[in-house]
């Protein structure tokens, strides 16, 4: 009988059902409990009325009907609080059932969205999207588990070619269709369906499109040994304030990415050993103030990376130990009133670096101890007022560096312990350095 009551104590009910004791034992301890109570209380009630009647003169006796009325009065209040524990159980217990009936539908609704999208027609697979983001939404302990099967489906095999044998009719909307809906859920950070502060892994997947266009990045994103082969795929006016977004060992080959007029006021984007082949990479009319931007070793052997008209008044961006063979980097027109562009370690074999028409009042473009053997570096008509324009430690046997129309009322340009063997320059108002 121990055993059999032990067992039915510790039998699982559910994960927010309690368990319960059996009434044949509930019932007896409870009318003990109760007439002990009773029995308590009257004994109180008694000293309590006849210390009372004893003060009296003349004393007079205890009336018992008092007693009883005090009580039955304490009982009964007794038993309503006993009773509103009870309801409240009551209560807890259907909002247990509620709660395991919202889990079970929830799980079914994700076991049907991933079959969904591992069906063989196109639009099915849309509408496991569909129904797998509307999960996500109403599902806040599971999202991150939603969004990492939406983006474990961007980094499945794709072939973008329709003529390719390996290519999927339909395929390119599905994939389109996911990067929206990961977008429509970034516009408001402060919206309860908001996915801001989530992780996203697109590591290794293929992009021949989609937009990320006003979106806001808080949480860890990575596009790391990703593919931009062809298409548009837009970040512009997009925000990022926190967080993490890593592009590093990417390959850009014919994709235009754009960053025009994005935020960059916190956290880090880094491009570290991305390689540039192709395409444009813009970031025009961007604003750093506060981020970490890195393209810290990243070959540049085509296509074009450009700021144009951004305005850098904090943070860093970072191109040391970067590789120039072809291509284009351009600063024209930016604004620099503080934060580091820095060089510092590049190889410039080739291609190009523009700051024509740039503006410098505060802060630092540095290009310590790079090694220019061609391709050229120009600051024609850029506008110096203050900052500092560097040049310690590199080595100029190639290539061409010209200054022709800048204007400089402030600031310095540094050549310290520079080599020159074979650069042409074009000084302009520049003082000439000594070995030059």
């Amino acid at each position: 009988m121990a055993v059999s009551l032990r067992r039915k104590r510790e039998a699982p009910r559910g994960r927010y059902t309690p368990n319960l004791w059996p009434v044949w034992i509930v019932a007896p301890v409870a009318l003990i409990a109760a007439g002990a109570l009773g029995w308590v209380i009257y004994h109180y009630a008694y000293d309590h009325f006849a210390q009372a009647a004893a003060t009296q003169k003349p004393p007079k006796p205890v009336n018992i009907n008092d007693v009883l009325k005090a009580t039955v009065t304490a009982l009964t209040l007794v038993g309503a609080v006993l009773a509103g524990l009870y309801a409240y159980r009551k209560q807890l217990l259907a909002e247990g059932d509620a709660h395991r009936a919202d889990a079970s539908q929830l799980a079914e609704r994700y076991t049907t969205a991933a079959e969904q999208l591992g069906h063989n027609q196109a639009a099915v697979r849309l509408a496991g999207v569909y129904a797998l983001a509307r999960l996500a939404d109403d599902w806040a302990e599971q999202r991150q588990v939603c969004i990492d099967v939406l983006c474990a489906y961007l980094r499945m095999p794709y072939e973008p070619d329709p003529t390719a044998p390996e290519h999927k009719a339909g395929e390119r909307e599905v994939r389109q269709t996911i990067i929206r809906v990961i977008r429509d859920h970034l516009q408001q950070p402060d919206a309860p369906t908001a996915w801001c502060e989530f992780n996203f892994d697109f590591t290794s997947a293929v992009f021949d499109g989609g937009s990320f266009s006003s979106s806001h990045f808080r949480g860890t994103v990575s596009f790391s040994g990703a593919t931009f082969d062809g298409g548009r795929v837009s970040f512009r006016n997009a925000t990022f304030s926190g967080g993490t977004v890593t592009f590093d060992r990417a390959t850009f080959s014919g994709s235009r990415v754009s960053f025009s007029n994005a935020t960059f006021s916190g956290g880090t984007v880094t491009f570290r050993n991305a390689t540039f082949s192709g395409g444009t990479v813009t970031f025009d009319r961007a604003t750093f103030s506060g981020s970490r931007v890195s393209f810290s070793n990243a070959t540049f052997s085509g296509g074009t990376v450009a700021f144009r008209n951004a305005t850098f008044d904090g943070g860093r961006v970072s191109f040391s130990d970067a590789t120039f063979d072809d291509g284009r980097v351009s600063f024209s027109g930016a604004t620099f009133s503080g934060g580091t562009v820095a060089f510092s370690g590049a190889i410039c074999s080739g291609g190009s670096i523009s700051f024509t028409g740039a503006t410098l009042s505060a802060g630092t473009i540095a290009f310590r101890g790079a090694i220019f053997s061609g391709g050229t570096v120009i600051f024609n008509g850029a506008m110096c007022s203050g900052g500092s324009i560097d040049f310690p430690d590199a080595t100029f046997s190639g290539g061409t560096v010209a200054f022709r129309g800048a204007t400089f009322s402030g600031g310095t340009v540094d050549f310290i312990s520079a080599t020159f063997s074979g650069t042409s320059f074009d000084w302009g108002p520049v003082p000439i350095p000594a070995g030059a």
